[in-house]
């Protein structure tokens, strides 16, 4: 006949890794940055360069929000997934799409925009 005590122990150490496991997802949750708040640009699209402002509301997943430049103000969509952040902001010339990387802290994105497929580049952008 086997001890009891061994089997005692695995179930402890069970427990402790669903434990342990849980409070992981749940700081990886709230590592997620949110992006609400506004933010300054600066697009790069090769022979064009220009600065826009981004006022962004973040519910979950989902974003909405503000897309302004020298030429006016466009409705944007997207939606952020950990800290990966794509977005379109749709003005009468073109819709602009912008997809990227928000940093860990909360205070910078980066990554690529495409002006209605005829002009691509890059951007960053810092929280105000």
């Amino acid at each position: 006949m086997l001890p009891i005590w061994p089997f005692a122990i695995v179930r402890r150490v069970k427990r402790t890794a669903a434990i342990l496991a849980t409070v992981f997802l749940l700081a990886l949750a709230a590592y997620a940055a949110d992006v609400t708040g506004t933010w300054n640009a600066n697009v790069d699209l090769g022979s064009v360069k220009g600065s826009f402002t981004f006022v962004l509301k973040q519910d979950g997943e989902k974003l909405t929000g503000l897309c302004s430049s020298a030429t006016g103000d466009a409705d944007l969509t997207g939606t952020i997934k950990d800290n990966k952040i794509s977005f379109d902001a749709s003005d009468p010339a073109a819709t602009i799409h912008f997809e990227g990387t928000v940093m860990s802290d909360g205070t910078g994105m980066e990554g690529t925009c495409d002006y209605g497929g005829q002009l691509s580049g890059t951007f960053k952008a810092t929280k105000k």
